[in-house]
Order: structure tokens, then sequence, then C-alpha cells
């Protein structure tokens, strides 16, 4: 699968949440509400989930291997930086 688009639905500027995406793979298949994270040492992504009555969180869907996720966080995190105005670590 190939990206073929990242929509950053929302930018914010305080908190560790910093952005809302949605990706689009191949061109038929979006994944919405995908979120940019700032942990204690790095950006990363964090894909959609819910809230399970024990209170933990599920993701909805995420990625099956190392490799996809690898390609599908780099891929997001170069669009926020773009997006931000920051070079690309």
């Amino acid at each position: 699968m190939k990206i073929t688009e990242i929509k950053i639905r929302k930018l914010l500027d305080t908190g560790r949440l910093r952005a809302v995406v949605s990706v689009t793979f191949d061109g038929v298949f979006a994944v919405h509400d995908i979120k940019v994270v700032q942990g204690d040492n790095r950006l990363f992504i964090a894909m959609p989930s819910r809230r399970e009555s024990d209170g933990t969180y599920r993701d909805v869907v995420h990625p099956i291997n190392a490799q996809f996720r690898s390609m599908t966080e780099n891929a997001v995190l170069d669009e926020y930086r773009s997006a931000v105005g920051e070079k690309s670590s």
C-alpha cells in the first residue's frame, strides 16, 4: 500500500497532542483521527482508538508490521513538520 494523501485536520500548539491527521492509502482507503503526539523524547503517531469498558484503549485500525508502521509514521511526521515549518530529523 502506498500513501496517496495526508491531510492535517487540526494543528495544536499546547499540550502533548500536536495534530490530528487523515491518511489515504492507494486512493481508496482513508484512516481518520491519527494523532501526532509529542512524547518525552520524540514525536510519534497514535492510531485511532476507542475506550474499552475497563478504561483501557484499543486501536481501531493499526499497521500489522513494523515496516508499514515506520513508513506511515515517517510520512505523517514529515507532513506535520512541513505544516509547522520544522526541518525533518
